[in-house]
């Protein structure tokens, strides 16, 4: 099985409908593949409704937290969508963003960069607007070559020049909220240091004893010495580990299934959720 546990839409920052993205996976070969936009369920039913016979869709979000001041991603997955404690701390995220996009595009206007908010509306069109898509307006100007040249001090990282802070999750409050709907959390890309500061092991090890079910050890910003060592380190305090591509579309140079979950991985995550189950297409197993 090839099983891929982070993938982005445009009912956030990705570049895929979420019918596009189930459709990728499938053609890309993987068996497995979840949806976790972020701090959104927005793009489920499209997604399941276009799900192709042998894809089994996992449903998931990915989180805004912050922890002493270090921004950091969690990834919940098979949470109950419905479940009115999460849903409306999701919302919260959600209706912050807008404000805080905009605070940013002015940032960027008085750093001299020719962005507007109409040029950024459009880019996020119907998605959760976030820093991708002030980076791609970025991009469109000419400002930046890429948009991960755009989430550097200089720009859009966390304390950046453009930055601006928005309505986050307290970690231990994601991973308690996430439990309480039935879900299961991952922490996405720990040790992702080109994306700014991050939270130390200490702090990863007090996450796990919250909770914490598991950490995203293979990720195209981790590299091997890092994997290595994030392996060992869940390996300590009894974590899950993951790999995933954290595909959005166009918008990121990383490919579907360009690293991978474990089968023995994805079936405890399974076992451990309780809120939702996989959504298997035709002919699909939703389980390992």
């Amino acid at each position: 099985m090839r099983i891929d546990l982070h993938a982005h839409s445009t009912a956030s920052d990705g570049t895929d409908t979420p019918a596009e993205l189930v459709r990728n996976a499938a053609t890309a070969g993987l068996d497995v593949v979840a949806l976790t936009d972020h701090d959104t369920v927005g793009g489920y039913a499209e997604a399941i409704a276009a799900l192709p016979p042998g894809l089994t869709l996992v449903t998931g979000a990915e989180l805004s937290c912050r922890l002493d001041g270090i921004g950091l991603h969690m990834l919940a997955y098979l949470f109950d969508p419905e479940e009115p404690e999460l849903a409306r701390e999701r919302e919260l995220v959600r209706d912050d963003r807008t404000p805080r996009a905009q605070s940013m595009v002015g940032k960027l206007q008085a750093l001299g960069v020719d962005v507007t908010w109409e040029q950024v509306a459009r880019i996020a069109g119907n998605g959760s607007v976030g820093r991708p898509h002030i980076a791609t307006a970025m991009v469109e100007l000419g400002v930046v070559p890429t948009v991960s040249d755009a989430f550097t001090a200089d720009w859009l990282a966390d304390g950046g020049r453009a930055y601006a802070e928005k309505h986050e999750l307290d970690p231990f409050d994601a991973i308690r909220l996430v439990k309480a709907a039935g879900g299961v959390t991952v922490f996405a890309h720990p040790a992702a240091v080109k994306r700014g500061e991050c939270v130390p092991e200490s702090a990863i090890a007090a996450l796990a004893a919250a909770g914490l079910d598991g950490i995203e050890v293979d990720h195209m910003d981790h590299d091997t010495d890092t994997r290595a060592r994030l392996r060992g380190l869940a390996g300590d305090l009894g974590l899950l580990t993951t790999g995933s591509s954290d595909y959005h579309g166009s918008r990121k140079t990383c490919r579907l299934g360009e690293y991978t979950t474990d089968p023995e991985i994805y079936g405890e995550i399974t076992r451990r959720a309780t809120g939702a189950f996989p959504v298997p297409g035709a002919g699909g197993d939703a389980r390992a």
